[in-house]
């Protein structure tokens, strides 16, 4: 495996995957920046999207490879793809068709719920 500093300064992609074969990949609105969703790929899902500019990613509940939006019609077209420091998370920035729905719950985005920061001792966490 690469050194860090390799990877930091490196011009050549080489995606690290985890000892699961899997890399995280958050999912952001182009157009407005909103984190929409965070999923995995593994080589193959990965290779689908640079090829078709369509996200694919793996599912880890399922354990099969999926494309959103296919099914619901909400394709996530690609206009960016971004690889962190060491290579190990991706980002790409994405419109989404369909009716504009990136979460399987119906709602624009996976992150809807705001979790209260500041609780008294013993409490239990709670949404705000």
């Amino acid at each position: 495996m690469a050194s860090a500093s390799d990877l930091e300064s490196t011009s050549e992609f080489t995606p690290h995957f985890n000892d699961s074969g899997l890399i995280a990949c958050i999912v952001a609105d182009a157009a407005s920046g909103e984190v929409l969703m965070l999923a995995h790929m593994n080589e193959e899902a990965l290779e689908r999207t640079v090829e078709t500019g369509e996200a694919w990613f793996w599912s880890r509940s399922r354990r099969e490879l999926w494309r959103k939006g296919e099914s619901s019609g909400n394709v996530l077209a690609i206009s960016e793809m971004r690889v962190d420091c060491d290579q190990d998370a991706l980002l790409i920035r994405v419109s989404v068709g369909g009716q504009g729905i990136a979460c399987h719950t119906g709602r624009r985005s996976c992150f809807y719920r705001r979790v209260a920061l500041k609780k008294k001792a013993g409490a239990p966490l709670t949404f705000i």
